[in-house]
């Protein structure tokens, strides 16, 4: 009696070993993981202030893809347990996986620490060339990822890229307006008429704002009412773009109006007005500067001002600007002369009689 029960539990346990297997495996990769993250992050603190800006990129590009290849390989084990028989390539894969994943967070995270090194210390740094260059990292990792796990799992590179030359002109002639703005992409990239932060804007279209990305496909510009406005690289092929940003200085061009009464005395107006020109600490002497009197108008004496200020900021332009026509008010003041506003005269050359009009 007491053989037949331990033969039925031996029988038992042979049956259903596989559960405690399967149990055991996921126990050790969460124990794994768990492991793992904590290291790693004690690790990312310790390395977080420090020069380099490889350490702590490194160890905060793999944190989430080992997390994966703990799992996927917990998974791919207990699919062995069960009897699957492609569980040898799909640890291949996985592993494969692994290491492009990291690699593309890595390239991501270098990229931010340089930028943020440079701008901690200082120096200027060329958004638009690290963010080319960074994507044309990831795409070659994505790619290469993908070729070697088709050849891991059976699967002939070599004619796979003889189809892809061979199919590369219908794929062209299917996709050629995805192809047109990733070459647009390309050009922006050589030609480099703006860069990431730059203010555009374009005669030909209704584009304004700041460049916030310059993708493959397309640029991302903030308007200045703050929305998202998205434009295919292809579009600045075939449009003029103005770069404001790039200006070297600010103008200010007003044309202001004395009236007729004070005609003698707009001569020293005009002189006082270039004195003060020469004399601000804001306006760039080196550039061309102008006071001189324009037209008769309808109803004043116009003369104008044309100069440029140091400074290229907008906000900080028109506290300048407005400080100058302040100072011309002044000098017309000054002179006990009025800046003109429209008037009408009217001559009346017949003699007008006035009935019951009492003294």
């Amino acid at each position: 009696m007491l053989s037949s029960v331990q033969n039925y539990l031996e029988a038992i346990t042979n049956e259903n070993i596989w559960i405690f297997q399967i149990f055991s495996i996921v126990f050790a990769a969460l124990l794994i993981d768990f492991l793992q993250k904590k290291i790693l992050r004690r690790l990312q603190l310790k390395l977080k202030n420090t020069e380099s800006p490889w350490d702590d990129a490194f160890i905060h590009a793999v944190i989430k893809p080992l997390t994966f290849l703990i799992w996927l390989l917990g998974l791919v084990f207990s699919l062995e347990i069960l009897g699957f028989k492609y569980a040898d390539q799909i640890k291949e894969v996985s592993v494969i996986i692994f290491i492009g994943w990291s690699l593309i967070r890595l390239i991501r995270f270098v990229e931010e620490n340089i930028i943020r090194q440079h701008e901690i210390k200082g120096k200027k740094v060329d958004r638009t060339t690290a963010d080319a260059v960074a994507q044309l990292l990831r795409i070659s990792v994505l790619i290469t990822m993908l070729l070697v796990a088709l050849q891991t799992l059976g699967f002939n590179i070599s004619a796979i890229l003889a189809f892809g030359g061979i199919g590369g002109v219908a794929v062209g002639f299917a996709a050629k307006d995805l192809l047109s703005n990733f070459f647009g992409g390309l050009m922006i990239y050589m030609d480099r008429p703006f860069s990431i932060g730059d203010w555009i804007r374009s005669p030909d279209k209704d584009i304004e704002g700041t460049v916030e990305k310059i993708g493959w496909r397309l640029t991302v510009i903030r308007t200045f009412d703050k929305r998202p406005l998205y434009v295919p690289n292809s579009i600045f092929a075939n449009i003029g773009v103005e770069n404001p940003s790039r200006m070297t200085n600010r103008r200010i061009h007003e044309t202001i109006g004395v009236r007729y009464d004070d005609v003698e005395k707009l001569p020293i107006i005009i002189s006082d007005v270039k004195n003060m020109l020469l004399e601000h600490p804001d306006i760039d002497q080196t550039q061309t500067m102008m006071v001189n009197f324009n037209s008769f108008g309808p109803s004043s004496l116009d003369f104008f001002i044309y100069t440029f200020t140091k400074t290229t900021k907008w906000i900080l332009f028109h506290e300048i600007k407005q400080d100058v026509l302040f100072k011309i008010n002044e000098i017309i003041t000054l002179h006990k002369a009025e800046i003109a506003f429209p008037t009408s005269t009217l001559q009346v050359t017949a003699k007008v009689e006035l009935d019951n009009v009492e003294p």
